[in-house]
């Protein structure tokens, strides 16, 4: 029989704004749960988190706990002003940890807890929090990005001590990593509904497209704006795996391209003369050295990054991470070899910026200086469908920064980026309050890019399912360099097994890599979609969105009541036809990749 929950919601409601954020929601946790909280940006995941602890009251409903029951929150970003040190904040509190606990923990977690805390970096700020965390034993742990700010090791230590962990956790979280060692059970927040499902955070996608190919079946028997909005859902989660799939077998190729171009110990073959590869170098490294005092930060360092590299940097906070990333883009120059930068190089960089973005100014100040188009990386687009393309409410058009979840606001930075004419991106930590449909999202338009790409990131998923060599530190000055992902840097190192995920490069690195099969000849007719499809469905997008913005006005109904039938009925069959046009151009897409 099982034990009886530790904490209960029944018929949970909130209401946010001008309308309800959820609505009769029912939760139980029980005494050892392992719980991940999944849902978009904005979908009130913190906020359930915080009705959950008891932060807030509920608008509606009842909440029961077993008396005894100690539940501690690790909010993202915990409030540090008002302490001298980060020990004064972990024993702030009536409901504060003993000193010894935390001090246990925190040299665990290698954090000097007498650093002042207005002068702590992020990382260390998270440590803080943590050690107050863990060090207070609860009953039920609430999570929100743990893994936030961490390096590796840190967040080694942390998924070890929450295995060994004897009460409940929920944990929100973008590192899918994390979530697929951890978690035995999943909630899903969408649209207002909390559904749960005993599976752990691996059988999430499958599911969540279970559950949008049983709604758009429903949707047949609706009106046609619900079961145009369900079959949206589904295709657009079908289409997705079909195109990450596609860009999945093109990295493994790309992967094993680099492979063979690397030696047996891991540098770049430079003596390549005038070959192609030479050619298409934009970055050359050559037995590179780098000193801070007497510490040795980079040594001999050696590496040729082609056009279409994508770069994965590892290594623990201090390792030297960003020093070798301002290294290989000129902004540092080193102490011993050379660094030699194409003329051509053109780059953006992508960090955590978006506190600079004025909360006053209207998303469409921060895309289109005001405008309603907007030019991506020389073709010019309207700036609602771009909007629709990172996942956002073409509504949201006028909103302001400073209404932007943290979650939102990154993204519309990446929008604005990523339409920039580049041929090397830099990303500094790109995943950071991401959801994790938009860090699909942002997979996609990596792996869509025609430059060079230089990440910088821990989370361990999102490299293995995007880079192509990663560079690992491990704070001598030694940089591994290893064709593939993290799991293939974690590999060589033989810290521990593999775990299952959807990409792994699972080939030894004494044995050849296997040729890439061989591409499906396309007809005449074939080839020709292939080239054409993705402009016309641009054009159709286009059209679309002036369609959409004719249709916004409030008054067109009543002054032109044809017109706006006309345009919705233009809407809807050119939605058919994108629908139908992407679905071809997949298929073909397929043939040709795999």
């Amino acid at each position: 029989m099982a034990a009886p929950p530790i904490l209960a919601w029944e018929e949970m409601s909130l209401i946010q704004g001008s309308g309800w954020l959820f609505q009769g929601l029912d939760l139980f946790i029980g005494p050892r749960d392992r719980l991940a909280l999944i849902g978009r940006n904005g979908a009130g995941k913190t906020t359930l988190l915080k009705l959950i602890a008891g932060e807030i009251e509920a608008d509606k409903g009842r909440r029961s706990i077993q008396p005894g029951t100690k539940i501690v929150m690790l909010e993202q970003d915990p409030f540090f002003t008002g302490y001298a040190t980060l020990m004064d904040f972990a024993l702030h509190g009536p409901d504060a940890p003993p000193r010894h606990e935390v001090e246990a923990i925190a040299g665990q977690l290698g954090i000097d807890m007498d650093r002042p805390a207005d002068s702590a970096s992020g990382g260390e700020r998270r440590r803080a929090a943590l050690a107050r965390a863990l060090a207070s034993e609860p009953d039920l742990l609430l999570l929100d990005e743990p893994t936030n700010h961490l390096d590796l090791a840190a967040i080694d230590w942390l998924e070890d001590w929450l295995g060994r962990y004897k009460g409940a956790f929920l944990a929100i979280s973008h590192d899918r990593t994390f979530l697929d060692r951890l978690t035995k059970a999943t909630l899903w927040l969408d649209r207002g509904a909390l559904r749960r499902k005993e599976i752990g955070f691996g059988g999430y996608e499958a599911w969540m497209a279970t559950i949008y190919a049983e709604e758009a079946r429903a949707a047949d028997k609706l009106d046609a704006k619900l079961k145009i909005e369900a079959h949206w859902l589904e295709r657009g989660v079908t289409a997705r795996r079909k195109r990450n799939q596609g860009r999945l077998e093109k990295l493994w190729e790309m992967r094993a391209q680099r492979a063979a171009m690397l030696s047996p110990k891991g540098a770049a073959k430079l003596a390549l003369g005038t070959d192609d590869v030479k050619t298409k170098a934009v970055i050359v490294a050559d037995k590179v050295g780098k000193k801070f005092g007497d510490r040795t930060i980079i040594k001999d360092f050696t590496l040729r990054i082609t056009r279409g590299d994508r770069i994965g940097v590892v290594g623990a906070n201090g390792a030297g991470k960003t020093t070798l990333l301002k290294l290989l883009t000129g902004e540092l120059a080193p102490d011993s070899g050379t660094v030699t930068l194409a003329k051509t190089l053109d780059g953006v960089v992508i960090d955590q910026q978006r506190s600079l973005m004025s909360p006053d100014k209207r998303v469409r100040d921060v895309l289109a200086e005001g405008g309603d188009w907007i030019d991506v990386r020389g073709v010019r687009k309207h700036i609602q469908g771009y909007l629709k393309d990172f996942l956002f409410e073409p509504g949201l058009v006028d909103a302001r920064v400073g209404t932007l979840s943290g979650g939102e606001r990154s993204r519309l930075l990446l929008a604005r980026e990523f339409a920039r004419k580049s041929n090397l991106l830099v990303l500094d930590e790109p995943t950071n309050d991401l959801d994790l449909e938009t860090l699909d999202l942002l997979q996609e338009v990596i792996a869509d890019y025609d430059g060079t790409v230089l990440i910088v990131s821990h989370d361990r998923d999102f490299l293995d399912r995007t880079v192509t060599i990663t560079l690992g530190l491990d704070g001598s000055g030694k940089v591994d360099v290893v064709a593939g992902g993290y799991a293939d840097w974690e590999k060589q190192r033989q810290k521990r097994p593999i775990s299952t995920t959807p990409v792994r490069v699972e080939r030894s690195r004494d044995t050849a890599p296997t040729p890439p099969p061989k591409k499906a000849k396309l007809t005449y007719r074939d080839q020709r979609d292939y080239d054409l499809l993705p402009a016309r469905i641009e054009e159709i997008l286009a059209q679309i969105a002036r369609d959409e913005a004719t249709l916004s006005d409030p008054a067109l109904y009543t002054r032109d009541p044809a017109k706006f039938a006309a345009l919705t009925k233009a809407i809807e069959g050119a939605r058919a036809e994108k629908d139908a046009a992407e679905e071809r151009w997949l298929e073909l897409a397929e043939l040709v990749e795999g």
